[in-house]
């Protein structure tokens, strides 16, 4: 059933420049922060539709490829919360979003009235670690891949060994991903900040979470989304096979369930919704 109002969009930006648009016209707001690479269409394909469809207004956002890590996406978090006034906004991040989601759960708990967190990571591993020097080394370089060669790193890095045996939706992400890298758009190559060790300190986040991890993602290995899982006091944690590290696109009526699922767990805010456009 579609929600009231579903198919409406509002955009606009915060005080500090931050381009957002708010889908769907009626209903509890949730909050999507995109990975590396920052562009809130990528919630468009799939969790948008389920959102509003679910009578759920969805606030997509973008934060740009060039975010310095978690710690200042989690300020334009913030500050995008706090412009819309939505203290108690469940959030829902991937990768780095959900990185910077879990820095505002320990920083801001009340601006946060739940979090999924999918594709995530508490601490650094050796692969990661050894991802983040071959990027840095490449910038060092000056190194530009080719298109194609940097289309087929991101196809092998982000999705699952079924997707990749399917021939036709192999070809289809190639296209995607050289597209990305063509204009400018691909988060490939591009050196983050290191991981820290964060796992001690997520014992004191109070917020409700629920964790996402893919079983087949090499990027953030689901193991330690389970360790997050952990860490966190009464988080639940849901794995999802046949998913690599873009997970919510390669399996999204799967993931989507977990998620509205975890969104009729929370208590319903007190706030409105989205009071105003800037």
């Amino acid at each position: 059933m579609t929600g009231p109002g579903a198919g409406a969009r509002t955009s606009g930006r915060t005080p500090g420049g931050t381009a957002y648009t708010v889908h769907g016209a009626a209903g509890p707001p949730v909050v999507l922060v995109a990975g590396a690479g920052g562009s809130g269409r990528i919630w468009e394909h799939h969790q948008v539709p389920a959102l509003t469809a679910a009578g759920r207004r969805a606030v997509t956002f973008d934060h740009g490829p060039t975010a310095a890590g978690p710690f200042e996406l989690a300020a334009r978090i913030r500050e995008l919360l706090l412009t819309l006034r939505l203290p108690g906004c469940p959030l829902v991040g991937h990768s780095l979003g959900s990185l910077a989601v879990q820095e505002l759960l320990l920083t801001d708990p009340g601006l946060v009235g739940g979090a999924l967190l999918a594709a995530t990571r508490g601490r650094p591993d050796a692969v990661g670690e050894a991802l983040a020097r071959a990027e840095a080394a490449t910038a060092r370089a000056g190194t530009t891949l080719p298109p194609e060669y940097e289309a087929f790193v991101r196809l092998v890095q982000n999705l699952s060994p079924r997707t990749l045996a399917d021939e036709g939706a192999a070809a289809h992400w190639l296209d995607l991903f050289e597209l990305a890298a063509l204009t400018g758009r691909s988060a490939a190559h591009r050196p983050g900040p290191p991981v820290r060790d964060r796992l001690a300190e997520y014992g004191r986040i109070s917020v409700p979470v629920h964790v996402v991890g893919f079983a087949d993602d090499v990027l953030a290995p689901a193991p330690l989304g389970r360790e997050v899982a952990r860490a966190v006091p009464g988080a639940g944690y849901t794995e999802l096979a046949d998913a690599g590290h873009l997970g919510f696109l390669e399996r999204p009526e799967a993931f989507n369930t977990v998620l509205l699922d975890f969104l009729t767990t929370l208590a319903p805010t007190t706030d409105p919704g989205v009071s105003r456009v800037p």
